[in-house]
C-alpha cells in the first residue's frame, strides 16, 4: 500500500514544489542559502508588473488602484497594485519553474515538507481537499472528536463515515487536550478499514500531542496520519517549542500560517509528509484542491504567504527568541495578580500532553473572583481589548512572532490589573453559575447523510433525543458541540440553550437567529437504529 522516497527536486527545478527538509530548527538559513530564503519570487513578481506599468486589460475592475473607490485606495494605498488574477505571464504561468512554483517550493523547502500549497480560503480549504481525497480510498475514517468545525464540514462534502476518538478531558478547565497513542492505536483498531487518522495538535489552547508516537500507531496499521497543526506554524523555529508534525513523521500536515507567522489573514498551506500514500498522492490532492479553491485566488493573500515563509526562513528563530523572553516577563506579572495564572509546562505530561506552547498565552481565571465572559467584557469596556477566546476558565490573548509582545503584554497587564481593581470593588459582576458542558451527542448517522436528510425544525432546548442535521460550534475555538448525524442528548441541548440565552457565540450551519436547529425527520428518524440516550450525564464533557 506504501512505499518509502526520497526528497529528489533541485532548487530551482521545473515540476512539483518538492523539497529536502532542512535541519531542524535553524536559527538562520543553512549555510549558503540565505540568499535563497531571503528570495520572495512570486511577490517580486508582483511588484516587478505593477512597476513596469503593464497595460492592465483584465479583472479586477479596480486596475491596480486608478479604478478603486476613493475610500478603498485611501487605506489599501500601494497594495491595489499588486492585485492581479490569475495566468498572468511570468507570474504563475510560463517558463518553468514560475515564481508561484518557485514560491511554493521554497515554503516546501523551509518547512520540510515534500510538496506544499499555497491556499486562499484558510486552513479549512486544507481540510476539506484532505477528507475529499480520502473519499476515493474508503469510506471510513478514525477522526479525534475536537477537529475543527472545518473538518466535518469536509466530512459532509466528502461523505466520510467519521469513527471519532476522544481526547482527553480536563475537567478542571472544562477543555479538552490531546489525543494520545493509545486512544488512537484502539479506535483504529476498532476500524480495520479506516483510510487515514485526522488528529489535532497543538490544541486551540496550546498543548501538543505525542505525535510522534500517533505516527507510528498508524504507520503500524498501514494508514496515513493527517495533523491540523494550523496552531504549530512556527514549531519549525526554535528549539523552546514543541517538535513539528512533519518531522515527528505527520504523512499531511495543515498550517494556519496567517496566525503566528504574519502572513494575511485567510492564507494557510497545506504540507505533504515524505512518504507516499495512494490516498494523499499529489496529483489527487491538486485535483481535490481544484473543487474548493477560488477560480480567482487573492494575489495579495498569495504574496502574504511568500513574505511571510522568506521572512521566518532567515528571522524566525530571532523573533520567537525574544518574543518567547518578553512573554516570560509577561506571564510571571500575570501569575503576580491575584486570581491569575497561566497554562505551561506544568500540565505537561496529564491528559495525554507531551509539550506546551510557550508562545501560548492562555490566562487561568478559576481563582478570580469573576468567569472568563464577564472579565472579558469588562476588558473591552475599561481597556478596549479584544482576546482571542474567551471561555469559563480561560482566556486566550494571541501573540504573534514578529509583534512588539512586550508593549503589547504590558497594555494586557495594565488592562487585567484595572479590571481585577473593578473586581475588588464590587465593580464588575460576580461568576455566573458554571456550566459544565456535557458529553458529546451520540453518533447514528453519517454527517452527509444527516445534513442532506429531509429535516424538520425545532427548538434548541426541546431537540433531545432528536438526530441534529447541523453543527452548532462554540467559537472559537471552533469545536463542534454536535455534528450532523449525532444524535442530541438532553443535557446536551439544554446547555446549548442556555449558551444561547447568555449571549454565548454559537455559530455553525444552523440558523441562530431563528432560535431553531434542524433535525432529521421524524420520519426518517424512526428508520434509523436508536442507540440508547443515557438519562444522566456522568461522563463529563468539553466546551
Amino acid at each position: 500500500m506504501r512505499t518509502e522516497t526520497g526528497h529528489a527536486a533541485l532548487i530551482g527545478a521545473t515540476g512539483p514544489a518538492r523539497a529536502a527538509p532542512p535541519a531542524r530548527r535553524t536559527r538562520s538559513a543553512p549555510g549558503g542559502q540565505e540568499a535563497l530564503a531571503l528570495e520572495a519570487p512570486y511577490l517580486e513578481a508582483l511588484a516587478d508588473y505593477a512597476a513596469r506599468g503593464a497595460g492592465r486589460f483584465h479583472v479586477p475592475g479596480h486596475k491596480g488602484g486608478c479604478g478603486a473607490p476613493p475610500r478603498l485606495a485611501h487605506f489599501l494605498g500601494a497594495a491595489l497594485a499588486l492585485d492581479v488574477p490569475l495566468c498572468i505571464d511570468g507570474i504563475d504561468i510560463g517558463a518553468e519553474p514560475t515564481p508561484l512554483r518557485r514560491a511554493q517550493f521554497l515554503a516546501a523547502r523551509t518547512w520540510g515538507a515534500r510538496r506544499t500549497w499555497f491556499l486562499v480560503n484558510g486552513a479549512s480549504e486544507a481540510s476539506h481537499v484532505a477528507c475529499l481525497a480520502l473519499a476515493q480510498a474508503g469510506g471510513r475514517v478514525v477522526v479525534q472528536r475536537n477537529v475543527h468545525s472545518s473538518t466535518v464540514h469536509g466530512l459532509v462534502l466528502s461523505g466520510l463515515r467519521p469513527v471519532f476518538a476522544v481526547p482527553e478531558l480536563d475537567m478542571q478547565l472544562g477543555i479538552a487536550h490531546c489525543l494520545g497513542p493509545q486512544a488512537l492505536a484502539a479506535a483504529l483498531d476498532d476500524t480495520p478499514d479506516a483510510v487515514a487518522a485526522f488528529v489535532v495538535s497543538p490544541t486551540y489552547f496550546g498543548a501538543s500531542a505525542d505525535v510522534r508516537g500517533l505516527a507510528a500507531v498508524c504507520h503500524a496499521r498501514g494508514v496515513p496520519l493527517i495533523v491540523d497543526e494550523a496552531w504549530g506554524a512556527h514549531f519549525r523555529f526554535h528549539e523552546r517549542l514543541p517538535e513539528d508534525a512533519l518531522e515527528a513523521g505527520a504523512d499531511l500536515v495543515i498550517s494556519g500560517t496567517h496566525k503566528l507567522i504574519g502572513s494575511l489573514a485567510q492564507s494557510a498551506m497545506l504540507h505533504l509528509g515524505a512518504r507516499t500514500w495512494p490516498q494523499l498522492d499529489e496529483a489527487l490532492l491538486s485535483r481535490m484542491l481544484c473543487l474548493v479553491s477560488s477560480t480567482s485566488p487573492s494575489s495579495l493573500l498569495l504574496a502574504s504567504l511568500d513574505a511571510g515563509r522568506a521572512h521566518v526562513a532567515i528571522n524566525g528563530a530571532g523573533l520567537i527568541e525574544r518574543a518567547l523572553a518578553d512573554l516570560d516577563l509577561i506571564k510571571r506579572e500575570i501569575r503576580a495578580i491575584d486570581g491569575l495564572d497561566v497554562l505551561d509546562d506544568r500540565i505537561v505530561g496529564d491528559h495525554a500532553i507531551a509539550a506546551y506552547d510557550p508562545l501560548r498565552l492562555a490566562i487561568d481565571v478559576r481563582a478570580a473572583p469573576s468567569d472568563g465572559p464577564t472579565l472579558a467584557a469588562a476588558l473591552l469596556q475599561v481597556a478596549d481589548i479584544n482576546l482571542e477566546l474567551v471561555s469559563e476558565h480561560v482566556l486566550i490573548a494571541h501573540i504573534g512572532i514578529a509583534e512588539p509582545v512586550l508593549e503589547h503584554g504590558l497594555r494586557l497587564l495594565d488592562g487585567l490589573r484595572r479590571v481585577l481593581g473593578r473586581c475588588a470593588a464590587g465593580e464588575v459582576g460576580e461568576a455566573s453559575a458554571a456550566l459544565a458542558p456535557p458529553a458529546f451527542g451520540v453518533p447514528v448517522m453519517a454527517p452527509r447523510d444527516a445534513f442532506f436528510a429531509v429535516h424538520e425544525r425545532v427548538a434548541l432546548e426541546a431537540a433531545g433525543g432528536r438526530i441534529c442535521a447541523d453543527s452548532i460550534v462554540a467559537y472559537p475555538p471552533g469545536i463542534a458541540n454536535v455534528l450532523p448525524g449525532e444524535r442530541f442528548t438532553p443535557q446536551l441541548s439544554a446547555y446549548l440553550a442556555e449558551m444561547q440565552a447568555r449571549g454565548g457565540c454559537l455559530k455553525g450551519t444552523w440558523d441562530a437567529a431563528a432560535g431553531t436547529v434542524r433535525v432529521v425527520d421524524g420520519d426518517a428518524d424512526t428508520r434509523i437504529h436508536h442507540l440508547p440516550i443515557p438519562d444522566h450525564d456522568d461522563s463529563g464533557g468539553i466546551p
